[in-house]
């Protein structure tokens, strides 16, 4: 299996406080903000520039499956503010392209990417909630690089998300560092 090689691996995750650069000495780091404008934008200039072999998104997410905690691999990404129904799109699918899931054919959970943070359960069935997977594995799926995610569970994403995301930051960030950039065989 791969390996996780800090030379031709870029990690790519939102905020700074999400992993602090001391937790991912050695490896290639990009901060993109929060959304997937954000996310998009910080990538396509990373890729240019670095040319990673692999790109590991890690951030924070809210969970909407019952029993989710710690540190979870994601490969199925969608896209839940994509919404085009009135227009006989499915919920989720960008108008005049077929796919609504990216699925990297793992055993992962799935994340529903959005530009809002979930504080009740949305519309579209999915696992977990972030703001920034999809945009980064729909580039990575076009320009060919291969892509892992990696979400902690930072809320339940209902009335209490933001308090609750806050507080486990810092916990999120140690476990990806010492599961993931330490000893990434457990995810493999």
């Amino acid at each position: 299996m791969t390996k996780f090689d800090p030379r031709t691996t870029l990690l790519v995750v939102a905020l700074e406080n999400e992993l602090p650069r001391q937790l991912a000495v050695g490896w290639q780091i990009v901060y993109s903000g929060v959304g997937k404008v954000n996310a998009a934008i910080t990538l396509c200039d990373a890729l240019s520039s670095f040319r990673p072999k692999r790109v590991v998104n890690y951030g924070s997410a809210g969970a909407l499956r019952k029993g989710l905690s710690g540190l979870c691999r994601v490969t199925r990404f969608l896209q839940r503010d994509m919404d085009v129904r009135a227009l006989g799109f499915s919920l989720g699918q960008t108008p005049f392209e077929d796919d609504v899931i990216i699925d990297l054919d793992g055993d992962g959970l799935s994340c529903g990417t959005g530009d809002n943070f979930v504080s009740a359960p949305p519309e579209m069935s999915c696992d977990l909630v972030d703001m920034e997977a999809y945009a980064l594995a729909k580039i990575c799926q076009q320009k060919a690089v291969e892509f892992h995610c990696f979400k902690f569970i930072s809320d339940n994403a209902n009335g209490d998300a933001a308090n609750d995301w806050i507080q486990h930051l810092e916990l999120g960030a140690r476990l990806f560092s010492a599961e993931v950039l330490t000893n990434y065989s457990k995810f493999r």
